[in-house]
């Protein structure tokens, strides 16, 4: 009995060993290609594609994902960028999500100086360059630790496009694509390291269009009705409207659209507007107080407008479940060291920096698990709420600096960049791993989930109406 008992111990010891040299090879397996990622995602940097713009990107991703055995279904949801790359069959079902949009104005060259790249309009500040193609790197992992071990299941990418501002996910959890799913892995460029549970604002978008009449300005305005003064009415009270909104709440607008010459009243203007706030029934109201500027702006200066809802998200539902388990992996993982040359980039470029600055050696580090309220939007919000999601962050950028800015387009253009990419690439191949061989991590993150949604049914903050493919036209 005694040799029978010592024979079980060691075949229980030799298949954790196995187990555990696989996610090593599977780690050495993303660095061996981490030239090839660094060379993908230096492409997508170029292309600065904007949202449901990306063409070339979106493309890229498809063909790598393609070339590595994914099936590749094109133009989901109504959006001729977004797709869906599957390998395998049969349960699990695991989701890896992958963004590859620009932001609007922020061209910048990789330097650590702000200089502006001639003659394009965007850049990548929120590193979504990074984000799809390190999804697309753990994708592939996932997909070549399933045939090696002989495992069932099917490793899913989604290229989801149009993240800022677009909400392009929404419209994929509005078809039904993540209803067979099991669980959600996904990232996010940052100036640290962390796998910590948290929530996000949900919000609400939109453009208000007024519509006046146009004269001359000097010869005849009494005949002119402004759009312009529509707008500035409008903004002008939902200036005051701010003192009497709850705290949590962010107002953000544009005017995208103000006239062609100071000496002709506008016929037309625009307006473009962002709500925020941790509660989505929150939004909807200061939403609707917004709707109501507008039309009373409409009023008081004789023009007419219209609205047209451009995106909505919901808040971020943590899985402490999965987030446990993904922050185990990216401890083993661990950061990185910057080099000299990295080190010299960051100095420099710290010192365009206000506020408080972390060290460049934080790169090296994980942050301590917590739970954390988050003050951005995301549309994985919406995906968060009808299956259980898990997500990351990883130095892309140098410590301290701001999201949506000229620094973080700058360094995402480097190899600090792309070493905080490879870093997010094998932590979530990893925990997709942990996932297809463990049951009762699904099992569990899904009683968390149930608890956490009881009651709750789904709808979407843009309504029925289909995807604005031109909001940023």
């Amino acid at each position: 009995m005694k040799n029978i008992i010592l024979i079980l111990l060691l075949i229980m010891l030799s298949l954790s060993t196995m187990a555990q040299k696989s996610k090593k090879e599977v780690i050495q397996a993303i660095d061996s290609k981490s030239e090839e990622y660094s060379a993908i995602a230096g492409q997508i940097w170029n292309y600065a594609e904007v949202g449901f713009q990306e063409m070339q990107s979106s493309t890229l991703l498809q063909e790598t994902l393609a070339k590595a055995g994914f099936k590749v279904e094109k133009g989901v949801g109504g959006m001729p960028t977004a797709f869906i790359a599957s390998y395998g069959q049969g349960k699990p079902v695991i989701a890896i999500l992958g963004e590859f949009d620009a932001l609007p104005g922020l061209a910048q060259e990789a330097v650590p100086e702000k200089k502006i790249i001639e003659g394009q309009v965007a850049g990548h500040a929120c590193g979504h360059h990074l984000f799809g193609t390190a999804s697309t790197a753990a994708a592939i992992a996932a997909k070549d630790w399933l045939i090696a071990n002989k495992k069932q299941g099917t490793i899913r990418f989604y290229g989801t496009p149009a993240e800022e501002g677009g909400s392009g996910k929404v419209y994929m959890v509005r078809e039904g694509l993540f209803k067979d799913v099991d669980a959600v892995i996904n990232w996010h460029p940052g100036a640290g390291n962390s796998a910590s549970p948290g929530t996000s604002l949900a919000n609400k978008t939109g453009k208000f269009r007024f519509y006046g009449v146009a004269s001359h300005a000097a010869a005849a305005p009494h005949r002119g009705r402004s759009a312009l003064d529509g707008v500035e009415a409008m903004d002008a009270m939902v200036n005051m409207m701010r003192e009497h909104v709850t705290q949590e709440t962010r107002i953000h607008y544009v005017i995208t659209k103000g006239g062609e010459a100071p000496n002709v009243v506008p016929a037309f203007a625009e307006v473009y507007y962002y709500v925020r706030h941790p509660d989505r029934s929150e939004v909807k109201d200061v939403w609707e107080r917004i709707v109501n500027a507008a039309k009373g702006a409409a009023l008081g200066t004789d023009t007419k407008v219209e609205i047209e809802i451009t995106g909505g998200v919901h808040d971020l539902l943590p899985n402490e479940t999965l987030a446990k388990a993904m922050y185990a992996n990216l401890k083993e993982v661990g950061g990185y060291t910057m080099t000299d040359d990295e080190r010299a980039f960051g100095t420099e470029i710290q010192k365009t920096f206000t506020g408080k600055i972390p060290p460049l050696s934080s790169t090296q580090e994980v942050a301590e698990y917590q739970l954390r309220a988050g003050t951005a939007s995301t549309d994985v919000g919406d995906v968060s709420w009808v299956v259980p999601t898990v997500g990351m962050s990883a130095a892309t950028w140098v410590p301290g600096t701001a999201a949506h800015s000229w620094q973080a387009v700058a360094a995402g253009g480097t190899t600090i960049g792309t070493k905080g990419m490879i870093i997010a690439a094998k932590s979530m191949a990893l925990t997709a791993i942990d996932l297809f061989s463990n049951p009762n991590l699904l099992t569990e993150s899904w009683k968390e989930f149930r608890v956490k949604t009881e009651g709750f049914k789904y709808e979407a903050l843009i309504g029925d109406r289909p995807p604005v493919l031109d909001y940023r036209k």
